[in-house]
């Protein structure tokens, strides 16, 4: 197979993904707070990929002007990642109706009907989160235009089940909508192999955190640059009584001080100094601003350190260009290899 024939095979491999975001490659840049913004989700569009601005806890007002300066930096499609969980979220999604974005990622638990049919009534395409075959049908079935199916191996918040066993969960038997895979991806011959499964593209987060066009400070950047796959671990839990949101993060002192704040809290509730509840915010509010303070201050060490385990795979910070046309490349000459 020569090489323009390989491009030409990833071409239809993908083309229903490329067709429903409407880019050149059917790779969607990972919702990411404090990075996925204006320069991250420009430079990915603009590259060929599919740009999504995490919205998470912006209000309305913020989106908005958030929405336009990317829209002045990119004609190409891009989407905005909008938390399920946000007390604006009526008003959050009609900030993107009025912007044509064409695109609405409702993440962070089960879409609202409302959320929904605002989505849908506005002209634009919705694409939700499923961690299961039965939810995935359910999303279909409510109205969501697309599905992500992201494994464990992902950075930030996960679920319990690994992209290898999700798609061969979902994929055979997910064929309604475009399914979109995730988690831990780092190179084109793992995305080519998902393709050939049944998936319409892939969402990156972790290889594009790292890039020049990210506003990650430095520290950050050179951590993952530093890091390997099994320093990118999930929270730890220490008492069922107090449960902990799993996590996938980068080991540093935050994260070992992290342990023994639960232990601490768990016996300051043991002896009767805190109620369960009060027990619980303490142990919620252990990493309130930790996100902020990595990726914006540079405090690697303290701070929240979210990454995937493809965070092994970041060897040197390239553009966000180098990044598509690595993978791209890679798949091709998997393609040209058989």
């Amino acid at each position: 197979m020569t090489e323009a024939e390989a491009r030409a095979q990833l071409d239809r491999l993908w083309a229903r993904g490329t067709v429903f975001l409407g880019s050149r490659y059917a790779l969607l840049g990972g919702a990411m707070s404090w990075v996925s913004e204006r320069s991250l989700v420009a430079a990915i569009s603009n590259a060929g990929g599919f740009g999504v601005i995490a919205c998470g806890s912006m209000t309305p007002a913020l989106l908005e002007a958030e929405i336009a300066a990317t829209q002045a930096l990119t004609q190409q499609p891009f989407g905005v990642n909008l938390i399920t969980m946000h007390p604006q979220l009526d008003d959050l999604v009609q900030v993107c109706l009025r912007a044509k974005v064409g695109h609405v990622v409702l993440a962070g638990g089960i879409p609202p009907g409302g959320a929904v049919r605002a989505v849908k009534d506005g002209g634009a395409k919705l694409i939700a989160f499923a961690p299961a075959l039965v939810l995935a049908k359910r999303l279909v079935r409510s109205g969501a235009d697309a599905i992500v199916i992201e494994g464990s191996e992902a950075g930030g918040h996960i679920g319990p089940v690994s992209l290898t066993v999700l798609a061969q969960e979902i994929l055979p038997h997910l064929r309604d909508v475009p399914v979109f895979v995730a988690g831990g991806l780092g190179r084109g011959e793992a995305i080519l192999s998902y393709l050939e499964m049944g998936a319409a593209g892939a969402q990156l987060g972790t290889r594009f955190a790292a890039t020049a066009e990210s506003i990650a400070h430095p520290n950050f950047k050179q951590a993952f640059v530093r890091a390997n796959a099994r320093d990118a671990l999930p929270s730890v839990q220490l008492d069922e009584r107090f449960p902990v949101i799993p996590v996938r993060g980068l080991v540093n002192a935050g994260t070992k001080r992290f342990l023994v704040h639960q232990a601490e809290t768990a016996k300051r509730f043991q002896d009767g100094e805190l109620s369960k509840e009060a027990a619980q915010l303490e142990i919620e509010h252990f990493w309130a601003g930790a996100l902020r303070r990595a990726v914006i201050e540079g405090d690697v060490e303290n701070g929240s350190v979210m990454a995937g385990q493809s965070v092994g795979m970041v060897s040197a910070i390239q553009t966000v260009a180098e990044v598509i046309e690595e993978l791209v490349a890679q798949a091709t000459a998997a393609l040209m290899a058989r």
